[in-house]
């Protein structure tokens, strides 16, 4: 009887049952760098190759720019050459040849990003609307060959239809127009369309292929929809191909923009002439006259050390472009 006036014991809320607190995931331990090299020694292997080709032939080299602030000896070697500063670009910024060959070089991008960048694109989306796939193979094949011809052919070529005395091109004009005959290589009027054709004949056709890839890899299944939704043909390229194929055009376009300044040596020293020397004059044959013909290494190296950084500073603002304009951006 006395048991049951006993009290039942209460237990208080602080000590009912808790749920335990989760325990700490421990972090796993860094894999030693020997093991990750061992894993993937393959890869590692493949990569060998382009490491060595950068820093052999693009790396090293950089130690050669410290001519640029020096008057170079060849004799006294780089260490032992007087160390001169910024004199160099300081000739270079004030001297009478600067002001023809930053308005020649810029002019050329000008129209190498008006002409020439857009022509790859609009190929390739011409390419893709072939449905015969013999002809759309035939006609890749074709334009892949110019790019395949080094500029002494096509500069060759060029003389042969524009010369003015056995021009095919020429003499063809000349009989439709009448008149004087035109000496289209020679002239300085006609020395930029002349490289813009070049460019356009020899680049066009490999550069579709990175915008073909782009293209290949655009679900077929969006097109069929849009026709389901009564969408034609230019509301799919629209809307389908364009934003498809945007995040590559905005990468080519950047890694484009560090080769503003680089106008091209080759092709523009073999078209020219002593008649359209000064409209053909840029910063890549200006190096190659002050530098290897006079021997003014450290002002040459100036000059390219000038157009390098020109380079990078297009890179990182058209980066930032890109991004600024919703896109992903190179870096």
């Amino acid at each position: 009887m006395a048991t049951d006036l006993v009290p039942s014991q209460v237990v208080p809320p602080s000590a009912e049952a808790t749920p335990e607190a989760p325990r700490r995931k421990r972090r796993p331990r860094p894999v030693p760098l020997w093991r990750d090299l061992l894993r993937y020694r393959w890869l590692y292997l493949l990569l060998l190759p382009g490491l060595v080709y950068f820093i052999v032939f693009k790396y090293l080299p950089m130690y050669g720019l410290t001519i640029a602030f020096k008057d170079y000896v060849p004799f006294l070697g780089y260490s032992g050459s007087e160390w001169v500063g910024l004199k160099h670009f300081q000739e270079l910024f004030t001297g009478p040849d600067f002001g023809r060959l930053m308005f020649n070089t810029l002019l050329l991008a000008l129209l190498t990003i008006v002409f020439v960048f857009p022509a790859p694109i609009v190929v390739a989306l011409m390419l893709n609307e072939l449905r015969v796939r013999v002809l759309k193979r035939s006609v890749q094949s074709l334009i892949y060959i110019p790019h395949f011809l080094s500029w002494t052919i096509v500069a060759s070529l060029t003389y042969l239809l524009f010369s003015v005395d056995f021009g095919v091109i020429a003499n063809w004009i000349h009989g439709l127009v009448g008149g004087q005959k035109t000496d289209y290589v020679a002239q300085a009027d006609w020395f930029r369309p002349l490289i813009v054709m070049q460019l356009l004949w020899k680049q066009t056709g490999w550069g579709t292929i990175i915008y073909l890839a782009a293209l290949a890899g655009v679900d077929s299944q969006l097109y069929e929809a849009a026709r389901v939704d009564g969408a034609g043909r230019w509301r799919q390229f629209w809307h389908i191909t364009l934003p498809a194929i945007r995040p590559t055009i905005v990468v080519m376009a950047i890694l484009t923009s560090g080769h503003l300044m680089d106008s091209g040596f080759e092709q523009i020293w073999l078209m020219t002439t002593s008649l359209n020397r000064d409209v053909a004059d840029v910063f890549d044959t200006f190096v190659y006259y002050i530098g290897i013909t006079q021997g003014s290494f450290s002002y040459a190296t100036a000059v390219g050390l000038f157009k390098g950084v020109i380079g990078v500073v297009l890179i990182f603002g058209s980066n930032l472009l890109a991004k600024r304009l919703g896109q992903r951006g190179l870096f």
